[in-house]
């Protein structure tokens, strides 16, 4: 592509990279998780949240488990105004639930947000103004000195502001435009907001570093997450806070990255759903630690409901590939994929297992309120005889012999090819019954007795094309003796590869599946099927159905 060289890494990295966090290997143990919902998530939508929605997410938001929740900026507009003094005038907001509001470093905007709080039991009121060069010189025009001098008359204010109104207040500063600011001026800035506030243990302070906009790749970002852990004063009674943005597409990793390099809470929303490409999505945080055994403490157990709830509200998609949340994301159409599935799943029904470790799937379905039967095995053109065996079994009970499956599969798929669509469970089970199960023609089963002697004898009563006909045939077994029956009458050759049967359900009502397969003088094999509460019938029905495909294919 042309004009490359007109950009230039806009980030800066810290005087000495540690990498400590390099020799972590995972999260162990939830973030402080602060869902932004309310307000970036808010004000990216193209039709924002009136008060009932609002209200209603809120809810919501505390059933899922957040402890912190941002709602917004009161001062900026009187819908968030009248929503916070809402949730506090209505008590909505739980005892173990803290608010968060948004403010600049405005006198007359954190005046107007602290009238917006008065009565709050717990609220974090969060001061923000913007640090990166690029907002210095063509946004604000300012010094260095003067950006500081801004950060701490709000820091001050909000200090006076807070004595004066009723509630319990704690404070939370953003270097805004954090990864576009050199790291000792942001660690300036910082320092110089601490030094007004004082955290203490019973005091503590939040201290955000936002990735505003994403510039670098996400082990830049963690060394310098990890510098300001290491150089912040009052580093123990200091929260250090992550609000990454995804616009390369790092979200994740910057979060997973800075919290490994020693941060300690999260903001962010559900799905990812925030301006430009999205704020972090904290359902995929979440569910990252808990693939690898960590509480994350938030309750994604029914992913459906809260797919339900998000999209309603927000009038926002949740994208079908979307990780853990999507609704294609556990679905294996490819045949290999299908087969390894099936045998994991069937592995573990064998014994108890410590742990998951199904193939292909980083997690179970079920424990964010998902099916196998419907979000794991998907039938198209690309699917194999495992995944259809598969679905057969667990939708309707069918256990088909390994060669059957390979010979239904690819008539599943040449099926789905040609019509060019996924085919449903139902749609594979018609399939599989129509051209296999209990086939009448060109020979139909009228009724079948037999006689014990040194042999079985078989005496059948068939219809062939309009006629009544009976046919005898002896062997060693029933089956057998129709096999000999048959074969005498009609003049067909062939050999019974096949015979498997069980039961479809358990009862005295219960039905019996039988499968034959039968190989012609040339070797091509027929497949048939026969389903009846009597199991010798079954099996009859089953040779027939082979025979008389067999037949139909001559």
């Amino acid at each position: 592509m042309e004009n490359c060289s007109k950009y230039a890494r806009g980030y800066f990295m810290p005087p000495k990279m540690e990498f400590k966090w390099a020799k972590k290997e995972y999260v162990d143990h939830p973030p402080i998780w602060c869902s932004v919902d309310l307000r970036d998530g808010n004000q990216s939508l193209i039709v924002p949240m009136n008060l009932e929605e609002k209200i209603e997410f809120f809810k919501f938001l505390v059933k899922l488990g957040f402890k912190e929740i941002e709602v917004g900026f009161p001062a900026a507009s009187e819908t968030e105004y009248t929503f916070l003094r809402t949730l506090i005038e209505q008590d909505l907001i739980p005892e173990d639930v803290t608010v968060q509001v948004l403010t600049q470093s405005r006198e007359h905007i954190i005046k107007k947000t602290f009238e917006a709080l008065q009565g709050a039991k717990n609220a974090v009121v969060h001061l923000y103004n913007s640090t990166s060069v690029a907002q210095r010189e063509q946004v604000f025009r300012k010094s260095k000195e003067e950006v500081i001098e801004i950060a701490v008359s709000g820091a001050k204010l909000l200090l006076d502001y807070a004595k004066k109104t009723e509630g319990n207040f704690k404070f939370e500063y953003s270097p805004e435009s954090f990864t576009g600011t050199e790291m000792e001026f942001a660690l300036e800035i910082c320092n110089a907001v601490l030094d007004v506030w004082k955290p203490a243990p019973d005091n503590k302070v939040i201290i955000n570093l936002p990735v505003t906009v994403s510039m670098s790749l996400p082990h830049v970002y963690a060394s310098q997450v990890e510098y300001m852990c290491d150089h912040l004063k009052y580093r123990e009674d200091v929260i250090v806070s992550l609000h990454p943005h995804n616009d390369r597409g790092c979200a994740i990793a910057d979060s997973e990255l800075g919290l490994l390099a020693g941060a300690d809470r999260i903001e962010g929303t559900l799905f990812g759903n925030g301006e430009r490409t999205g704020n972090v999505d904290i359902v995929t945080l979440a569910l990252n630690m808990y693939s690898h055994g960590i509480d994350p403490k938030l309750d994604f157990s029914n992913m459906p409901e809260i797919i339900e709830m998000y999209e309603e509200t927000t009038g926002m998609k949740v994208y079908d590939r979307q990780p853990y949340s999507g609704k294609l994301v556990f679905a294996a159409f490819s045949g290999s994929h299908q087969d390894a599935i099936a045998k994991g799943m069937k592995w573990r029904e064998e014994a108890v297992r410590e742990h998951w470790t199904v193939p292909y799937l980083p997690i179970d379905p079920k424990d964010i309120g998902r099916e196998y039967e419907s979000d794991v095995i998907r039938i198209n053109s690309q699917s194999g005889k495992g995944g259809i065996g598969y679905l057969l079994q667990q939708h309707y009970g069918l256990v088909l012999p390994a060669k059957m499956r390979e010979t239904f599969g690819y008539r599943v798929k040449h099926i789905s090819d040609r019509l060019h669509k996924e085919l449903s469970p139902k749609e594979v089970y018609e399939v599989f019954v129509k051209e296999f199960v209990n086939i009448a023609e060109p020979i139909t089963v009228k009724e079948c007795h037999f006689r014990q002697g040194k042999e079985i004898e078989a005496i059948v009563t068939v219809y062939y094309e309009e006629k009544a006909l009976e046919l005898k045939g002896k062997g060693n077994g029933r089956l057998d003796a129709v096999s000999n029956a048959i074969k005498e009458y009609f003049g067909v050759s062939y050999t019974i590869v096949t015979y498997e049967e069980h039961a479809l359900a358990q009862g005295s009502d219960s039905r019996a599946c039988s499968y034959v397969s039968i190989a012609d003088k040339d070797g091509k094999i027929s497949w048939g099927a026969g389903v009846h509460t009597d199991i010798v019938t079954s099996s009859i029905d089953a040779l027939f159905s082979a025979v008389n495909r067999m037949m139909s294919a001559k």
